[in-house]
This record gives C-alpha cells, sequence and structure tokens, in this order.
C-alpha cells in the first residue's frame, strides 16, 4: 500500500515538473505524448501559418508573416527546452481535445522532430524577420512548414519521427496509428478500382475548371466600363536599379510576385 501512494506521489510530481518532456506512465517504458492534442496544435499552427503565408504571396504584406514566426519560435523553444505541457498552442490544442480519449505516441521521435521546426522557425527569423529577405529560400523554407503542419493534423504523419530512425539507433516507439509495429504487409492498400475514381474526380475537376475560366466574364470598372490602364509613372534610376527583377525570379516565372512582394510596379 505504502509502495503504491509512493509511485503515485512519485508520478504526480514528475508531471507537475516545470522542466521535462513528455509524461512517464506506468503503462509505458518510455515517455509520451497525447498525440491527438499535438495534432490540434500543428492544426492551429497550419491555419495560422496558411493565413500569413498567403497575406504574403497574394497581397506583399509579409507583416503576418513576421507576426507569426516569431510566435512559432516562442511556441517550439518552450515546448523543447521546457515542457510541452507550458507551450501556449499545446495548451489551446489539449483544451480543444479535451473531452477525447488519449492516443498516447512517443515523446522521443516528437522532441526531434520539433527540433526540425524550430531549426526551420530560427531560419524564417534571420531571413524575414530581422534582414527582410524575399526571394527563393524563404519561400521554400515556409512550403516545408506548411507541409510539415499539413501532414501532422490531416493525416497524422510526422515527417520529422520518419527522419528520426535515420539518426538512431533506437528505433521509433508508439507512433501514432501503430505505425512502427504494423507490419508493412499488413498495411491497407488502395485497389485499382479506387485509383481509378481518383483519376476520374481529378480529370472531371480539371475539365470544369477550364470551362469556368473560359466562360469566365470580363473585369470592368464603373457602369461596365472597361478597366483604364493607367500611364505608369516616370521612375529615377535608383528606384529602377532596385526594381531591376533578378534572373532567378525570371527563371521561375516569379517576375509579377517578385514586383508584388519587393513593392516594384
Amino acid at each position: 500500500m505504502s509502495n503504491t501512494l509512493l509511485n503515485d506521489s512519485s508520478e504526480i510530481l514528475m508531471s507537475n515538473a516545470i522542466f521535462q518532456f513528455g509524461e512517464m506512465r506506468p503503462e509505458y517504458q518510455i515517455p509520451v505524448l497525447n498525440e491527438r492534442a499535438v495534432r490540434a496544435a500543428a492544426g492551429i499552427l497550419f491555419f495560422l501559418a496558411l493565413i500569413s503565408f498567403m497575406n504574403a504571396w497574394l497581397t506583399g504584406n509579409f507583416q503576418p508573416t513576421r507576426v507569426f514566426v516569431v510566435g512559432f519560435l516562442i511556441e517550439f523553444s518552450i515546448r523543447i527546452f521546457v515542457n510541452p505541457r507550458l507551450a501556449p498552442i499545446m495548451i489551446l490544442g489539449q483544451a480543444m481535445v479535451r473531452q477525447q480519449q488519449p492516443e498516447w505516441s512517443g515523446a522521443p521521435q516528437k522532441r526531434f522532430a520539433w527540433t526540425i521546426g524550430f531549426v526551420l522557425a530560427a531560419t524564417m527569423l534571420y531571413l524575414v524577420v530581422l534582414n527582410h529577405v524575399v526571394g527563393p529560400i524563404n519561400l521554400i523554407v515556409c512550403a516545408t512548414c506548411l507541409a510539415l503542419l499539413f501532414f501532422e493534423t490531416a493525416f497524422g504523419i510526422c515527417v520529422g519521427c520518419k527522419v528520426y530512425n535515420w539518426f538512431n539507433k533506437e528505433k521509433a516507439q508508439l507512433c501514432p496509428g501503430g505505425v512502427c509495429e504494423l507490419p508493412t504487409a499488413q498495411a491497407s492498400a488502395t485497389s485499382l478500382a479506387q485509383m481509378a475514381v481518383v483519376i476520374a474526380f481529378a480529370v472531371a475537376v480539371s475539365a470544369t475548371a477550364q470551362w469556368v475560366y473560359s466562360t469566365a466574364p470580363q473585369r470592368t470598372a464603373g457602369l461596365g466600363a472597361p478597366l483604364a490602364v493607367r500611364p505608369a509613372a516616370p521612375l529615377d534610376p535608383a528606384e529602377a536599379e532596385r526594381c531591376k527583377v533578378p534572373d532567378f525570379a525570371k527563371a521561375i516565372g516569379h517576375e509579377e510576385k517578385w514586383k508584388l512582394h519587393n513593392n516594384c510596379k
């Protein structure tokens, strides 16, 4: 009886520790995290990241992106170096799934995956927040972050956790969906009929898109008058040199977006 109380007390103290990564539960030999809360937090971050990314891509407004990068870096710094239970977005994710049965997954591989996110956030802090860099590098970093968050929240696939196995002799345990323990032969396969349905759907959507764009009405201004083309204001030589589109932007068909992102006309 006394041993049981002692064990319970030690578990409570450990779960309430400030500097701790994962929870130690009696049924598992490694620290674990609630996968449902992790996916919920990834979904919140993906939503915020997508808004800031689209603001930068479509309107050339990088301010939301800069704010998001700072918040993202703070979030992952707390997760990795302090305690995931004290990270703000993780707290919100846990609150959203508080009435769901926890699904425990291994914490070591999550820490490795979140370290990748931390490195990406630190890179974006240097490029976008501190140096206001606009170019393909930060675009690739942003797209990578969005892809990792999307796979995590939509499919429960932790890409960083898979990379974890490449660098660690002790392979990941307690993966979401039992992936680590499930033999490849028992994985659900996609039939040819199902693939045919997907292909037919893609063809139908593509044909619909072509019809919609071909029948779209022309944009007008005022009472049906065509949009007037304003004469371009003369630029001084310094501004013209600043707005000279670099070769890499032309090579990837990014000329107009480059002008938008650099406030050039």
